[in-house]
């Protein structure tokens, strides 16, 4: 299903694509361990920043950033690479998961959705929305609805004209109509979401953020 196919479903996607214009920016992210690990550097930072700092992590480490490779690093270099004191625990901790053959990919990627968020969030540091993203973004899962994205929130609150945030409740109940395609949804609602963000920056006269 496409964009276009989404919109004839609900209004507020055909809002998206109006505001946006068509979806070209990637959402994609590599699979496996590099995958999970951007995911747990990009929590509460900014996609400019968690850019800037993940290429300064694959600089250190001659693009190879490998569980084997971060185990290696000592935390100043970590923390200069832009992990936190938390997230220096959780980027090992998710290495030696890897090294130690607790954590394995190939399982975790022939598993159905649900089954393979529970073995993800089992790691410290993983949360169901970094277990959700992932699916969606690494293994291009079309059916993950991820509730607790602020963005997903703060954007059905503005298509929906709704006057206070969504409950997890209300997001879930609008979502229905929308399996089994709601990734895409999410998708399309971060579209519109980053679209008008960078439209106010624009009329403030500041750069785009990325």
């Amino acid at each position: 299903m496409n964009a276009e196919h989404l919109a004839a479903l609900d209004p507020i996607f055909a809002e998206c694509l109006r505001v946006g214009g068509p979806v070209i920016r990637d959402f994609t992210r590599p699979t496996g361990f590099v995958g999970l690990l951007r995911m747990v550097m990009e929590q509460q930072l900014s996609t400019k920043v968690a850019l800037a700092l993940w290429a300064k992590l694959q600089d250190r480490l001659g693009g190879a950033v490998t569980p084997d490779a971060i185990l290696a690093l000592d935390d100043e270099t970590l923390r200069a690479c832009g992990f936190s004191r938390q997230k220096i625990g959780y980027a090992r901790g998710l290495a030696e998961a890897v090294t130690s053959g607790r954590l394995d990919f190939d399982i975790i990627h022939d598993l159905p959705d649900e089954e393979a968020i529970t073995r993800l969030v089992a790691l410290k540091g993983i949360g169901r929305w970094s277990a959700e993203v992932y699916l969606m973004t690494t293994l291009d899962r079309p059916d993950i609805w991820p509730i607790g994205d602020l963005a997903i929130q703060l954007g059905v609150q503005r298509l929906k004209g709704w006057a206070d945030k969504p409950t997890a409740k209300q997001l879930i109940e609008v979502a229905e109509p929308w399996r089994p395609y709601r990734s895409l949804a999410a998708r399309l609602v971060w579209h519109h979401y980053v679209a008008l963000q960078e439209q106010a920056r624009a009329a403030r006269g500041l750069p785009p953020s990325r």
